[in-house]
C-alpha cells in the first residue's frame, strides 16, 4: 500500500475501515443509471463501485492521479472507469453536468466543498441519486425538517426537490486516516428528477435565513417593503412573529413566488 499523506488544503481523510466501504455499496440503488465519484482519494471506494458499474472519478490531487492510473490501470484500459483530474466544481462550471445520461453520485466527499458539491448536484438535472459521506451536521441540515432548529435553506431545498432524503448511518472518526475532528454520516437523496432548483429561490432563503434566530419579518426587509411583507404575511396567513426555522418549504415556495412576481 502506498504511504500517502493525506493533504489538509483539498480536505483529505481516506476512509480505510472496509466494514463501511461494504454498507457504502449495499445503500447503491439498484439501477443502470452510471456512477460518478468526486475526490476517490487512493480509490478504496472506487474499487468497490467499479466492480458494479462504469464510472467515472474526479481528483484534484496530482500525486494522487499518478496513483490511481497505475491501481486501475486495466479498468481505465477497459473503459470501465474514467479518471479525470480537475477540479470538480471547474467542471460543473464549464460542462454542466459530470456525465451525459442519468448518473448516481456516489462518494467520500470533501468536507470543506460538500455542501457545495451537494448544492451543484441538485442543480445537475442528469445526477438522480445522491449517496455521500459529509461530516454528521451537514447531514442534518440537509434533512433537517420545518420546526428543527438544524432547519435552514438546505432543508427547504431538500424537502422541495427529492422524494426521499435520509441519513443512512454514522461514521466513526476512526475509520479514517488519519481520523477527522468530527462524525461523518452517509446521506441519501433521492432527486425528484421533475424538479428543478431556481437559482433565484437559493438567492432568496439565504436571505430569509441570514440571522436565522430574528423574526423572518426582519430578514425579509433585504428583499421586501415592510408594507409588502405585512400583505404577503396576511394573504399566506403567516404569523407575524414567525422564526425562518417555523416555516414550512412549501410557504417559502409560495412566498418566492409573490417576491418573483411582485405579487406582495
Amino acid at each position: 500500500m502506498e504511504k500517502v499523506k493525506a493533504k489538509k488544503q483539498y480536505g483529505q481523510n481516506f476512509l480505510k475501515d472496509t466494514t463501511i466501504l461494504d454498507k457504502i455499496i449495499q445503500s447503491m440503488p439498484n439501477n443502470n443509471n452510471y456512477v460518478v465519484e468526486i475526490g476517490p482519494g487512493l480509490g478504496d471506494l472506487t474499487k468497490n463501485l467499479v466492480k458494479y458499474k462504469d464510472m467515472t472519478a474526479y481528483e484534484v490531487d496530482t500525486d494522487l492521479i499518478g496513483i490511481l492510473k497505475s491501481k486501475f490501470a486495466i479498468e481505465i484500459e477497459e473503459g470501465r472507469l474514467k479518471l479525470i483530474h480537475t477540479d470538480v466544481l471547474e467542471a460543473w462550471d464549464k460542462q454542466k453536468t459530470l456525465h451525459d445520461g442519468k448518473y448516481d453520485l456516489i462518494a467520500n466527499l470533501p468536507y470543506y466543498i460538500a455542501t457545495n458539491i451537494i448544492l451543484r448536484a441538485f442543480e445537475d438535472r442528469a445526477c438522480e441519486n445522491i449517496i455521500v459521506m459529509v461530516q454528521k451536521e451537514v447531514a442534518e441540515k440537509f434533512t433537517a425538517k420545518v420546526n428543527n432548529k438544524e432547519f435552514s435553506s438546505l432543508g427547504i431545498i431538500t424537502d422541495l426537490m427529492s422524494i426521499d432524503a435520509r441519513i443512512l448511518f454514522d461514521v466513526p472518526p476512526e475509520s479514517f486516516d488519519p481520523p477527522p475532528k468530527v462524525i461523518s454520516s452517509i446521506l441519501y437523496i433521492k432527486k425528484d428528477m421533475n424538479k428543478f432548483l431556481d437559482k433565484d429561490f437559493n438567492k432568496f432563503l439565504k436571505a430569509c435565513f441570514v440571522q436565522p434566530r430574528k423574526k423572518l419579518s426582519k430578514n425579509l426587509t433585504s428583499v421586501l417593503d415592510k408594507n409588502s411583507i405585512s400583505r404577503m404575511y396576511e394573504e399566506l396567513n403567516v404569523d407575524d412573529n414567525v422564526r425562518p426555522h417555523e416555516v414550512s418549504s412549501s410557504l417559502y415556495s409560495q412566498m418566492h413566488t409573490r417576491v418573483k412576481n411582485g405579487r406582495n
